[in-house]
């Protein structure tokens, strides 16, 4: 096999084109070996095959830097630069990250994950070479996938045709993201048509020269000449090249001797320039191919339903969602969704299905998605903002200045909150708990299972001003009726006996009660509270908890600035008079990048499972009696 030989990128230098075309199925071949077994992305991979192979043997990497936009593009890349031995390790507990890593290789330049962010980086380092007089060092940027819908690449595409910096730009142009791309940019159709004047003379031709008698044959196909000159006026190099910025292509994305011409040209510009490469998602995996959807942009390994309890519940918090969100669009005309690229991964597509002109998928643009909400707000609309919890901190500023000092009822749902395991440090959400909290008047619910979803989705889409509903990838625990809280209310889980009480923020409440029944032997009979609704948080829960000895809140989100700390001082406040406060601990995750695991297992690694909490509790209840023996 060739994959067994190649090393390093130079490797690939002594291979002649049919031996290319070997290597590329030997790559997909293993792509799709481990991703079916491990999860990760594979469409998006399946179809960078040979754009990967071009890149390498043009460009000397590391030395000339190749940055891919959404790096769960860079799977071959990692398959040519060394990493092919460990590649069964990809996703998986102290093997290979997702996306690319500065840990893992010197070829790996950004930690890329959240897209749309490879133009400004290439800025950035096309001036550093400079300035460092190191003009013969190349910049790449693969940038695509969806990844020309966000904001910030027209940004840095204006600023690279202002400055001229040398940046080769390689548009990989498959006409997705998740699903298809909300981009006439980039959405696969090779043409910008754009221009009404355009479409409306091509059809007015085209059906002239049907009708001439005798001569329709000939005129029809001789009409590809004149479509193509007047396309001049609307194809992308007019775009790219008013912003300073030169075009080359379309040309075909598998065929590897023309990209490596197309790439070689455009190495010798002395300025920035887009080569624009055609690709099929999912090429060669006929699973992908047959995907209209996503063409299988990640691949999943489904969970194990739930043994217990209601089989026919949602095993996870986002069909608990679609389910909830369905049944309020049914009876509230005012409700619409909105998604940055998301549907299907959000649990938005049966909604789509159902209420067409109430859903919004305004591709990979978290900000816009946010001040679209707060204007349909205005104009007397109730959005539902879908997004991941990591992403939510892309479109802070938007949340808070644009949603929340207008106080108008938007409500975020954050998908994929806490820890998210496989993806790692980019895609764990634990900052969207510290950053809602931050916004005045920002209620923030934390549901502990499926069937809160659906009730707190109700309370939020009836109040006067933003929330957020938080909640995690893991499944969700199914409860009975008489474990569903309501309204803003927090709920009493436990009854202890007044020596230790437990704050839980939604999926900790499962680990809380498990504490609490390891603590039962030693004597310790522990109050639990589910939190529900930490801001506003529920001043009986503050109440009975600061009659406690002790008090312990737990959380799956980052512990500086988090749910924790928020209602310590809500504590706080609430003691008056001769009444202190309790001692207290928050438990939560430390300000640090947390690797890739399984979700359950890095909670337990930081002391977040129910023996964790359990282990907290005795050793602060030790140092309390340290504390209080004499000396």
């Amino acid at each position: 096999m060739f994959l067994d030989e190649i090393h390093e990128p130079a490797d690939l230098r002594t291979l002649s084109q049919t031996q290319l075309t070997q290597l590329a199925a030997e790559i997909r071949a293993r792509i799709v070996d481990v991703v079916t077994v491990n999860g990760g992305h594979l469409g998006s991979d399946l179809g960078v095959v040979e754009l990967t192979l071009a890149l390498h043997r043009v460009f000397d990497s590391p030395r000339d830097a190749i940055i891919w936009d959404t790096g769960h593009q860079a799977y071959p890349h990692k398959l040519l630069t060394g990493r092919q031995a460990a590649f069964d390790t990809l996703r998986q507990p102290g093997g290979l990250s997702g996306y690319p890593s500065r840990e893992e290789s010197v070829h790996d330049w950004v930690e890329n994950c959240h897209a749309s962010t490879s133009l400004s980086y290439a800025h950035g380092m096309a001036t550093g070479f400079r300035l460092r007089g190191e003009n013969d060092r190349r910049v790449v940027a693969v940038v695509g996938d969806g990844a020309l819908t966000g904001g910030m690449a027209y940004e840095a595409l204006n600023n690279l045709g202002h400055a001229r910096c040398p940046v080769i730009i390689v548009l990989n142009d498959n006409g997705r993201s998740y699903a298809p791309t909300v981009s006439r940019l980039s959405s696969g159709v090779t043409y910008l048509r754009l221009n009404p004047s355009y479409v409306h003379a091509r059809e007015r031709l085209r059906l002239m020269l049907r009708n001439i008698t005798g001569l329709g044959g000939l005129a029809y196909s001789s009409m590809h000449g004149l479509t193509s000159a007047l396309r001049e006026i609307v194809t992308p190099h007019r775009f790219f090249e008013t912003l300073g910025v030169r075009y080359a292509g379309p040309i075909d994305g598998h065929d590897i001797s023309g990209m490596e011409r197309a790439f070689a040209n455009a190495a010798e510009w002395h300025g920035p320039i887009v080569v624009h490469v055609l690709t099929q998602k999912g090429r060669g995996y006929a699973p992908a191919e047959d995907d209209e959807v996503q063409r299988l942009h990640d691949f999943k390994i489904q969970p194990t339903r739930i043994a217990q309890g209601d089989m026919n519940a949602p095993v996870s918090y986002t069909e608990a969602f679609t389910k909830a969100v369905l049944k309020e669009a049914k009876r509230r005309p005012e409700l619409v969704a909105i998604t940055a690229a998301m549907p299907g991964p959000t649990g938005l597509l049966p909604f789509q299905a159902d209420f067409a002109a109430r859903f919004f998928d305004v591709g990979i643009a978290e900000q816009h998605a946010v001040t679209a909400a707060a204007g349909m707000a205005m104009a007397g609309l109730r959005p539902v903002v879908a997004i991941y919890s990591t992403f939510f901190s892309r479109a802070f500023d938007q949340a808070n200045l644009d949603v929340g000092l207008h106080g108008l009822p938007v409500v975020f749902v954050l998908d994929r909150a806490g820890m998210t395991g496989d993806d790692g440090p980019s895609h764990h959400g634990l900052l969207d708990m510290s950053l809602a909290l931050s916004i005045p008047n920002m209620t923030v619910f934390a549901p502990s299972s499926s069937q809160e979803v659906g009730v707190m989705l109700e309370t939020a889409l009836s109040l006067d001003g933003p929330s957020v509903i938080r909640f995690p990838k893991t499944p969700a625990p199914p409860v009975g009726p008489d474990r569903v809280g309501s309204g803003l209310s927090a709920r009493l889980v436990r009854h202890g006996d007044g020596m230790v009480c437990l704050l839980a923020v939604g999926k900790l409440v499962e680990a809380a009660e498990e504490a609490a029944a390891k603590l039962a032997p030693e004597g310790i009979e522990a109050t639990v509270w589910d939190v529900r609704v930490v801001s506003p948080p529920d001043p009986a829960m503050l109440a009975d908890a600061t009659g406690h000895g002790l008090v312990l809140t737990m959380e799956d989100g980052i512990r500086v600035g988090g749910a924790g700390t928020f209602l310590v001082d809500a504590m706080r406040r609430l003691c008056s008079g001769e009444q202190t406060l309790p001692p207290v601990r928050v438990l939560g995750v430390p300000r640090s990048y947390i690797p890739h695991g399984k979700p359950d297992q890095i909670l337990a690694g930081l002391g977040l499972d129910g023996p964790g909490i359990a282990a907290s509790v005795t050793e602060a209840l030790a140092t309390q009696r340290d504390r209080l023996q004499p000396t």
